[in-house]
């Protein structure tokens, strides 16, 4: 998956896949190629975190 730069516009991205394919950060980034912690990293810089009980990212 090519990444978004911006992280809310990533941030829109990796919720709606999460929403709508996958059950988990990790099985979506295995499907897409993508790091998980590379995710992680930039949503954390915009004060978002993954919540795997929600399976998406929430602001702090």
């Amino acid at each position: 998956m090519s990444l978004p730069n911006d992280p809310f516009i990533l941030l829109s991205v990796i919720n709606t896949r999460l929403r709508d394919f996958y059950p988990s950060l990790e099985e979506c980034c295995k499907a897409e190629g993508a790091d998980p912690e590379e995710i992680i990293r930039k949503m954390a810089s915009v004060q978002y975190v993954y919540l795997p009980e929600k399976n998406q990212f929430v602001h702090q």
